[in-house]
C-alpha cells in the first residue's frame, strides 16, 4: 500500500487523494485532517509525540512534518526524540518544502507518512 501524493498546497488548503485539509496527516493508504485540538497543540508548544503517534504506527519508515508556511509551529525535540526511538527517520521544513520532499519519497515507493500545518 503507497503514501498518497499530495496533490496541492497553498495557504489554509492541502489535497490529498481528491480530499481537501487545512492541516492534515497522511499514511501508507490514507488521510484525514491533523485537527490540534485532540492534543492541545499550539505552535509555541509545537508538535507533539501524540500528534504523531498515529502515523508512526501505521508503519512508517519516513515522518515529514510540515512546519507551516512561516514556520511557526514548533517541533520539540522530545517529539524528535520520540520518532527516533521508535526507528524512524524525521525530516522536518518549512511546508512547502516538506510536501515536495514527502511526494519525492512517495514516488520513489518509500513507507512514508507526514503531518502537515498550512497556514502559519
Amino acid at each position: 500500500m503507497s503514501s498518497p501524493e499530495i496533490s496541492r498546497i497553498s495557504w489554509g488548503n492541502m489535497s490529498v487523494g481528491g480530499q481537501h485539509y487545512k492541516d492534515c496527516k497522511v499514511w501508507p493508504g490514507g488521510s484525514r485532517t491533523w485537527d490540534w485540538r485532540e492534543t492541545g497543540t499550539e505552535h509555541y508548544s509545537g508538535v507533539q509525540p501524540a500528534d504523531v503517534e498515529e502515523v508512526v504506527k501505521k508503519g512508517v519508515k519516513t515522518l515529514v512534518i510540515g512546519r507551516g508556511m512561516t514556520e511557526a509551529l514548533q517541533v520539540p525535540v522530545s517529539t524528535l526524540e520520540y520518532i527516533k526511538s521508535q526507528g524512524i527517520d524525521v525530516l522536518v521544513f518549512q511546508t512547502e518544502k516538506a510536501v515536495k520532499e514527502y511526494n519525492s519519497l512517495v514516488s520513489q515507493g518509500a513507507r512514508v507518512g507526514g503531518v502537515f500545518h498550512s497556514t502559519c
